[in-house]
Formats: C-alpha cells, sequence, structure tokens
C-alpha cells in the first residue's frame, strides 16, 4: 500500500509541475497589471498574436487598458502601450530589463549564432565607426557605386526609344537595394580574379542574384521560424538554407573580395581576436547580412509605391531631388556621367526625409521587448505603479501605441508626405493630450536595442528612390489597383511585407 501511495504522490507531482509549467495555476498578484491567460494551457493567446498582432493588441488594450499582461507560447507578455511611459522602460538597467537574453534567443534559433557576451559592444561600436558620421559618407559612396551597377547595367542598346520595362514592384525594390547593399557591405569580384573590369562586375550582378534568389526563400520561412512553429518539410528546408548562407557568406569566402566594408571586417575581427570559432563566425557573418538587408528593401518599395499613388508627393520628391542634383553642379541627359548623390546631399532633402519617416510610419511594425531579470516596480506616465514578476518579459508595440494612433497622427491610415514637416519646411512636433511627444514615431526601436544601421538604411532607401525618379518615369500598370495589403505574420520583425506584389513600368527618363 505504501508503494502504491508513492506512486500516485509521484505521479500528482507531476501532473501539478506540468499544470504549473502550462500556466494554469498563476494568479494575479495585488498591483500587477491585468491578467489574461487565454483558454489554451501554455498557448494562451499565441494563435491570435500571431494571426494579427495589431488587431489582438488594440482587443485587448479596448478590455484591459493601456498596460496587461496575457499568455503567449508559455510566456508572459506584460505589454504597455501608453507612449509616455515608453522612456522609463527603454531606459532602465539591464539589471532589471534585459534586451539581450530575449535576442540571444531568437538569433541561436535563426540563424545557429550562439552569442558571447561582447556581441552587443562589437555591433556598437563597429557602427557608429563606419554607419554614422565620416563612416557614413563612405559607406553611402559605396552604396551609391552600387546602386547604379546592378539598376543601370542594361542600358545602352534603345536608348533613344526609351522602351518601358515592366516589373512587380517589391521584387524589382527588394532584389535591387538588397544585392546593392551586399555588394557595398561584403565586398565585389576582384578585378586580378577575372580579368578584366567588366568581368568582376558580371559575376558581382550574377552573384548577388544568387544570393538574393536564396535570401528571398529564407525570408519567407522567417516568421514561423522565429516563433518556432515551422512544419516539418519547411523546417528541413530552412536548416538547408542556414547551411548555404554559413558557406556563402562564410569569413573565408569573404575575404577574397575587394572593398570589404569596415563595418563587416571590424566585427569579424574583434570575434576572432575573442576567441570566437571560425564556424560560429561564418553564423555571425548571416546575421549581420539578415540584419542589413532583411528591411530596407521591402521599406524602399511601401516608399516607391507610395509616390506613385500620390502625384502631388512625386512631384514634390522629384523637384527637390533634381534641385539638390542642379545645386551641385550635375545633369542627368545621355552621355553624362553617372550621378553622384553624396551624404551631405542626402541631409538636404526634407521632403524626402518627411517622406521616409511617413512610410516608416504606415509599415514599419518593430515589437520591443525585454525581459524581467527581477521583480520590479513600473511607474507609469499616469502616476500608476505596478509590480513586474520576474521571469516575465515586457512588450511596447509602437505602431499600435503611437504611429497609428488618431490623436497623434490625425487621419493615421492616410499617407501624408509632408506630415513631419512645418509650413516653412523645419521638422514638426508632434502631442497627446497636449503634451509632446519624445518618440512620434519608434521605427528603429529605442535605448539598447534601437538600430545600430538606421542612418545608413534611411540613406540606402533615399539613394534608391533618388536615382530612381533621376533615371526613370515610373508609374503603376494599373493606376487604379488598390495598396496590396499588409502580411500580418510578419508584425514584430521590422517592415512588413505586402500580401502580394504590384505590377509597375518604367523607362528612362531622358
Amino acid at each position: 500500500m505504501a508503494i502504491w501511495i508513492a506512486v500516485l504522490c509521484t505521479l500528482l507531482a507531476i501532473v501539478l509541475g506540468g499544470l504549473h509549467h502550462l500556466g494554469v495555476f498563476r494568479r494575479r498578484r495585488p498591483n500587477e497589471p491585468p491578467l489574461d491567460k487565454g483558454y489554451i494551457p501554455w498557448l494562451g493567446y499565441a494563435l491570435d498574436f500571431r494571426k494579427n498582432s495589431s488587431e489582438f493588441l488594440q482587443k485587448m488594450q479596448r478590455k484591459h487598458g493601456d498596460i496587461f499582461t496575457v499568455l503567449i507560447g508559455g510566456y508572459y507578455f506584460t505589454f504597455v502601450m501608453d507612449p509616455f511611459s515608453f522612456g522609463a522602460i527603454v531606459k532602465e538597467s539591464r539589471s532589471k530589463l534585459d534586451f539581450e537574453k530575449f535576442a540571444s534567443e531568437l538569433v541561436r534559433r535563426v540563424f545557429g549564432y550562439h552569442p558571447v557576451p561582447m556581441d552587443h559592444k562589437t555591433i556598437q561600436l563597429a557602427s557608429t565607426k563606419h554607419l554614422m558620421g565620416d563612416g557614413l559618407v563612405v559607406m553611402t559612396q559605396a552604396m551609391m557605386e552600387n546602386l547604379q551597377k546592378v539598376m543601370l547595367h542594361s542600358l545602352g542598346a534603345g536608348v533613344e526609344e526609351r522602351p518601358w520595362s515592366q516589373d512587380g514592384l517589391f521584387h524589382y525594390s527588394y532584389n535591387i537595394v538588397f544585392r546593392a547593399g551586399y555588394l557595398a557591405l561584403y565586398g565585389n569580384e576582384p578585378t586580378n580574379g577575372t580579368g578584366s573590369k567588366k568581368k568582376a562586375q558580371e559575376c558581382d550582378l550574377t552573384h548577388s542574384e544568387e544570393v538574393f534568389y536564396e535570401f528571398r526563400k529564407y525570408d519567407l520561412l522567417f516568421p514561423r521560424l522565429a516563433y518556432a512553429v515551422l512544419p516539418p518539410k519547411d523546417k528541413i528546408e530552412a536548416e538547408r538554407l542556414k547551411k548555404l548562407f554559413w558557406n556563402m557568406v562564410s569569413v573565408k569566402k569573404t575575404y577574397t573580395k575587394d572593398n570589404i566594408s569596415g563595418w563587416i571586417s571590424s566585427q569579424e575581427r574583434d570575434l576572432e581576436e575573442n576567441g570566437v570559432p571560425e564556424y560560429m563566425r561564418d553564423r555571425f557573418m548571416f546575421l549581420l547580412l539578415w540584419a542589413s538587408q532583411g528591411n530596407t528593401g521591402p521599406a524602399s518599395f511601401w516608399l516607391l509605391l507610395y509616390l506613385m499613388k500620390h502625384p502631388e508627393a512625386m512631384k514634390a520628391v522629384r523637384e527637390e531631388v533634381d534641385q539638390v542634383v542642379k545645386e551641385s553642379g550635375q545633369d542627368v541627359k545621355p552621355g553624362s556621367a553617372p550621378i553622384n548623390i553624396t551624404r551631405d546631399m542626402l541631409m538636404n532633402t526634407p521632403v524626402l526625409d518627411s517622406a521616409v519617416e511617413e512610410t516608416l510610419r504606415l509599415a514599419a511594425g518593430p515589437i520591443l521587448i525585454r525581459a524581467v531579470i527581477e521583480d520590479m516596480n513600473l511607474k507609469m506616465a499616469n502616476g500608476e505603479d505596478y509590480i513586474l514578476r520576474r521571469g516575465d518579459r515586457i512588450a511596447l508595440f509602437p505602431h499600435v501605441a503611437i504611429q497609428m494612433d488618431p490623436e497623434i497622427h490625425p487621419e493615421p491610415h492616410t499617407f501624408k508626405y509632408n506630415r513631419f514637416l512645418n509650413p516653412d519646411g523645419t521638422k514638426k512636433d508632434f502631442y497627446k493630450n497636449g503634451k509632446k511627444l519624445k518618440y512620434p514615431t519608434m521605427p528603429w526601436g529605442a535605448g539598447t536595442s534601437i538600430c545600430p544601421g538606421r542612418f545608413f538604411a534611411v540613406n540606402e532607401m533615399k539613394l534608391f528612390v533618388a536615382l530612381m525618379l533621376l533615371y526613370y518615369d515610373v508609374e503603376l500598370v494599373n493606376g487604379e489597383e488598390e495598396i496590396p495589403p499588409i502580411n500580418t505574420s510578419r508584425w514584430g520583425f521590422g517592415m512588413m511585407q505586402p500580401v502580394h506584389d504590384i505590377q509597375f513600368r518604367y523607362r528612362l527618363r531622358f
């Protein structure tokens, strides 16, 4: 009898432990945010959140207010939807709210890279040196040259007739910006390896096309891979693509190139000096590829699409770009030298800047996540105090809390290219409840997790659109076709992508 009692007690302990792990017994404690676990143990609201994060969070906000905790896939997430409370969260010390714990889990799963403690510092130092200030001048020039290489390589015969070419706008934009960015960062085929500059450029074009082709396969799997919900067949394909990219952008292959960016080489050297093995540095190179090129192509698509759908915006941006180029002493005409747009020229385009920021407001959907390291007090901007529980995660979703708030941005679903400009051309301030907002948009994140390459990314977008407007007439094949809806499965991973492509055509402007 004693044996059976022991067995039953053991089974009971296992069952209770399992139920505890599934979150069945968790209850809201005094001073904690409202708790909503859903009806499915462990999963909670995972399916609702994955289906459409924006709609789900708006529903929870209407139900619980500006702060609430929900169960999603075994983790408890506390969402803060009050923009005036964002500052205190992003500035909180890492001893209480840690970004790296969540990020480490993600990069292991999606890139196979095992982070080391100095990674964050390595990326920050390299980005400050090479993607800001004087380093940004160099990288903007490299991007400029490679964009023209990829965009204009087929021009020549038939220039006088100016024939129309047609393509899917998303495919075209993503393809061009990705390939140019890849070449600018990871280097070019050396001339001495091919025998001539022309052959080296042809190799660059062919190779970058192959990289993009495989990258898009991985990109389509990325959201479900990040959530660890890939079916077996897709999981096998994701593993194949990981290994392919570990080889394609490996340390050895990268160092056979000319013009490797300092941003890439300095980070690789730092990892080597800190004892990270080469096979793991190959994986880090893949991480850098996605981090640098996974969002700028889609962002460039939305920017060019919004301009084509709003003729007054297209006219204003084109006139500004034409004027900046003219003031630099350059001209676009048959037989003239390729246009060179510098970092300094891009600093004098307030209309284009506003159009970029408006595009990011509409189409960027990052989620900022911190792990709660120890029980802590959170003081909301309205004076309310809450206790956050150790082991939970705190999350900010600026798209709902700020970017689509009609009080902050009237007619939030409408593209207004000059939304971020005052009538005199200066940058506009934004308010909620009569109080000025520090963050009128947050497409790049904030605090320790803010995108370190944001200035280069903006320049990539601006260069692409500027060159398209300088060299080409562009129009939608069907001007009445509506803007495609977004793919809601990509909330939380940066720029949104369309559910389907939209056809456009382009021809030489002169």
